[in-house]
């Protein structure tokens, strides 16, 4: 099968093969780094990969602004991390919190060498709205789109600026149909809260792949990426049946590895518009190449923000 190339023009460097990361730390990864002057945003940074992501990346001496839901989760989390960090408050289902956030941001008057957009909501037992919409989409994909909308100026102006939007393989579980843009609140269908997540892990890759052609004149990129099936606090709402099943057998250190490769490795650069796993790009699925399903989901994405600012 021959990997898909990304909508931002042959013109993009391919994504250099290299042999799996799989069995290796994030440590192990960015060994010799030196990220020093680099400022970077993680987003969940409170716990698990989010907050490894965090740890690793403050070692090699990039300055992080740690985002979380409150600003006490922040906080401790920053407090536990050697390195120059900055708590910040993130509700990615609160237009205002973000709009403040991108506001201090910009007040260090900094170009914005990375953004990951770790954080997310899986498998709620119930279906629940935010902002007319499903949850999982309202945060795993809108927050983050409108996140991003709001600091992509400051990413731009670095000289290698990398969006990394963390997906999931569990995107090829979504709908037959894609994205259902006639139905983001899931009202005609009986409501599974794990297809509702597949589904937004699939506007996740769409996104990036719309953001990547719309960055292809910039020196910017961006790409998403599968951190394994790592068992973490993200499926608290997960069945008892499923949190006690089989997992991969690696750790959350191994889960921040592609984040980490994919935001900082120096081959990276310039490479855009791909889906990583095990630090290597990979075919998505199908439905994650249309690229005009990227730009509708785009121009909604737009219209929905729009009302929810309103």
């Amino acid at each position: 099968m021959s990997l898909g190339l990304p909508l931002a023009a042959a013109s993009r460097p391919a994504a250099p093969q290299r042999s799996s990361c799989r069995d290796l730390t994030a440590d192990d990864a960015t060994a010799g780094w030196d990220l020093r002057g680099k400022l970077a945003l993680v987003t969940g940074c409170n716990s698990g990969i989010g907050f490894e992501t965090m740890r690793v990346l403050a070692k090699r001496g990039a300055h992080v602004l740690g985002a979380a839901r409150t600003l006490q989760k922040a906080q401790t989390a920053c407090s536990r991390v050697v390195g120059e960090t900055t708590p910040l408050t993130v509700e990615l289902t609160d237009f205002a919190s973000m709009e403040s956030a991108a506001g201090k941001v910009a007040a260090l008057g900094r170009p914005l060498d990375m953004l990951i957009c770790n954080a997310g909501v899986m498998s709620p037992p119930q279906r629940t709205l935010s902002h007319g919409v499903e949850l999982q989409f309202a945060v795993n994909h809108l927050g983050h789109f409108f996140l991003v909308d709001r600091l992509l100026g400051q990413v731009t102006a670095a000289p290698d600026g990398r969006i990394v939007v963390l997906s999931s393989e569990l995107h090829r579980r979504a709908p037959a149909q894609g994205i259902k843009f006639d139905d983001l609140a899931w009202e005609a269908d009986d409501y599974d809260g794990f297809v509702a997540y597949a589904h937004s892990k699939l506007a996740n890759v769409l996104f990036t792949r719309e953001l990547s052609r719309r960055l292809a004149a910039t020196n910017a990129s961006a790409n998403a990426v599968h951190p394994g099936v790592i068992k973490t606090n993200l499926v608290r709402h997960m069945p008892e049946s499923v949190q006690a099943g089989d997992w991969d057998d690696r750790n959350v250190a191994q889960g921040a590895t592609t984040s980490c490769y994919v935001a900082g490795d120096p081959s990276l650069r310039g490479v855009s518009g791909y889906y990583f796993t095990d630090c290597n790009a990979v075919e998505p699925s199908e439905l994650a190449l249309d690229d005009m399903a990227a730009k509708r989901l785009w121009s909604v994405s737009e219209e929905l923000v729009a009302a929810a600012s309103a």
